[in-house]
């Protein structure tokens, strides 16, 4: 009965918190499950470790207590807050370290939370359909089954854990160039050797400081590129988290310009606004930011780089997803406007998905789509012949460089995913690094 109430009590409550971050945040609605299943979830291991530390005494019974919920507790506190507070007044230690904290805690939960699942799962099957042989008298366990697996599904939980906090303080400025050449059929002898510098997600409402972009915008400029893409993802929420950083990318430099493109979290869709107004104003303020940048923005349209006498066309779209959340704004058709003839297209387009569901099956050849979006789910392992991010499950296509033949034509066509430099919701990264990337057009 007790545990009933427990249950019941903690829906209710999730319930509460959940209805108080859709009133702010409207586009989680749909995650309401997710919250309760993961309430449950936590539930259940507590039970399993209650029976642990109930025989501690009862100082450090309540400790462990206190420790375990303190995840739970530090949500319970900043929702309710939200009501007080917009989260854009939130101080910037509260939005990224608390917060981090938070995710780490429940993520690193779902370790023990597995081996549970499994080890219950065990003793449930050996109970009811497997017949109970008695052991032999001269053999034993020196440790239990059941015991071992929630051992190590503790240790390796801790291991997590401090991976994660080590990935908020460490790992996320630990910024990683790639470097890619890419053959380039019908190449204009001029661009042959052309060095393309391409960042993305930059996520500007996670940076603690401008210190840690002016560290990336010079190893972009280092690199003396001839031109510098970004591809989408400027900010979280709102525009107005760029402003303290605009001196950090105005430094950046390169002789045949600056392009980027918008991606999903620029559109300020992610916000309760007042008044449509709002929400347009802090448009216009996105659009003043690039202009007074000297960046070039393309919203559905293209730019043409001339070197000698030769051309190759910028094609830049605005977000298009896959997934429903995610808008569907950009229009391939409109960027190709007027520049179908010339034989070599980048197109700029921040969600991967776009270049497999509308790049390859458009009748007009696009040599090379240079995406970012995936942020490779910023957790994965990475080694020479292998790798593995959680992204892989959500996207085909989630980090480097992938070539598959158009559809229509035939012709192979090149994707590069960049894995960014920022980070969203949880600020940090542990296995996939944020990224610059020197691409070689040869």
């Amino acid at each position: 009965m007790k545990r009933a109430i427990y249950i019941i009590s903690g829906i209710l409550f999730t319930l509460l918190l959940f209805l108080i971050v859709s009133h702010i945040f409207p586009k989680s609605v749909g995650r309401f499950p997710f919250f309760v299943v993961l309430f449950l979830l936590d539930l259940y291991l507590f039970q399993s470790i209650f029976q642990r530390i109930k025989h501690l005494s009862r100082f450090m019974s309540a400790l462990a207590f206190m420790i375990y919920w303190l995840p739970a507790l530090l949500t319970g506190l900043l929702t309710i807050s939200l009501l007080l507070y917009p989260f854009d007044q939130w101080g910037k230690w509260i939005k990224i370290y608390v917060v981090g904290f938070i995710f780490a805690a429940y993520f690193a939960k779902l370790i023990p939370i597995c081996i549970l699942i499994i080890d219950d799962s065990r003793r449930l099957i050996q109970r009811f359909l497997v017949r109970k042989v008695p052991k032999p008298d001269n053999t034993s366990e020196a440790i239990p089954r059941s015991v071992f697996l929630r051992r190590l599904g503790l240790l390796s939980s801790g291991v997590l854990f401090s991976s994660l906090l080590v990935g908020m303080t460490k790992w996320v400025t630990d910024f990683r160039l790639k470097k890619v050449k890419i053959p380039v059929r019908g190449l204009p002898p001029a661009f042959s050797g052309l060095r393309i510098v391409q960042f993305s997600d930059i996520h500007l409402g996670t940076w603690a400081s401008v210190k840690e972009l002016d560290d990336a915008v010079t190893i972009i400029n280092d690199l003396n590129p001839d031109v510098i893409f970004f591809t989408g993802d400027l900010v979280n929420y709102k525009t107005d988290e760029a402003f303290e950083f605009t001196g950090s990318l105005a430094r950046l430099k390169a002789p045949m310009g600056i392009l980027a493109i918008l991606g999903n979290h620029d559109y300020g869709d992610y916000s309760n606004w007042n008044h449509p107004q709002d929400k347009k104003s802090n448009m216009e303020q996105l659009y003043d930011f690039y202009r007074n940048l000297g960046w070039k923005l393309l919203l559905n349209e293209n730019f043409i780089l001339q070197r000698e006498n030769d051309s190759v066309a910028i094609l830049g779209v605005e977000n298009w997803g896959s997934f429903g959340r995610f808008q569907k704004y950009g229009n391939l058709e409109t960027a190709l406007s007027g520049v179908e003839k010339i034989p070599v297209k980048i197109l700029l387009s921040h969600d991967p998905s776009h270049w497999q569901y509308k790049v390859l099956e458009s009748p007009v050849d696009i040599t090379l789509t240079l995406s970012g979006h995936t942020h490779g789910a910023q957790f994965g392992f990475e080694f020479p012949g292998f790798r593995w991010s959680p992204s892989q499950y959500i996207y085909k296509y989630w980090a480097g460089l992938y070539a598959e033949a158009n559809r229509k034509t035939n012709n192979v066509q090149y994707l590069y995913v960049n894995r960014g430099i920022g980070t969203i919701g949880y600020p940090g990264r542990v296995g996939i690094l944020p990224e610059i990337t020197l691409i070689e057009l040869v």
